[in-house]
């Protein structure tokens, strides 16, 4: 079962999401949290494999608390990209996914699965514009790429695309863990914390 806890200061957003993803057979919902706080303390006992976060919220704000739960929990930003241009911070903190607010049922659950079983996700709405605003504001600080291998430099243009982990497979004809450990070897030598850091670092190559 994949242990989900939903971040948001409102309730009837919280109630929706409780409601949506409870109904899927290998989701849990373990809890809710009305503040950035107390999710995080929440997250910090209860080990969440997947926490839905709001950006806006009280006490500490979304981008806080997802650096707080940097290798506690995978953490999927839920925001209205429009008006959450700080967006970004939260890319920069670890985020392992960015959801729009008004995603389908469909679409929150396949989310929930992706970032559980390691892959990253940027709702397709706001993938161009996000990446492209990270990768201009990091540029001079990034390490170079020249220390990946020939393997693993096609692995990062795979992650640049967007693929999962499955995808990369298929597209390089090597097993799915396999392609796992080059997605963990580039991160780690690129100083990355999430694959949607290293699309964002790819598009700025």
């Amino acid at each position: 079962m994949i242990r989900v806890l939903v971040a948001d200061d409102h309730a009837a957003v919280r109630a929706g999401l409780l409601l949506i993803l409870g109904g899927a057979s290998d989701i849990e919902m373990i809890g809710e949290a009305a503040d950035g706080r107390t999710a995080v303390d929440m997250a910090l006992e209860m080990r969440p494999d997947v926490v839905l976060m709001d950006i806006r919220m009280p006490r500490l704000d979304g981008i806080a608390a997802t650096a707080e739960l940097n290798g506690v929990a995978d953490v999927i930003i839920l925001t209205t990209f429009d008006q959450d241009e700080y967006v970004f911070g939260a890319l920069r903190a670890g985020a392992a996914g960015f959801l729009l607010k008004n995603a389908d049922a469909d679409t929150l659950v396949q989310a929930v699965r992706l970032v559980a079983r390691g892959d990253g996700l940027i709702s397709p709405s706001i993938t161009r514009r996000l990446i492209s605003a990270f990768a201009q504001t990091r540029t001079a600080e990034r390490p170079k790429p020249e220390g990946l291998t020939a393997r693993e430099r096609e692995v990062l243009e795979c992650l640049g695309r967007g693929l999962s982990n499955a995808e990369i497979a298929r597209e390089l004809d090597i097993a799915e863990p396999t392609a796992k450990t080059h997605v963990s070897r580039v991160l780690a030598k690129l100083g990355l914390q999430s694959r949607a850091q290293a699309a964002a670092y790819y598009a700025g190559m």
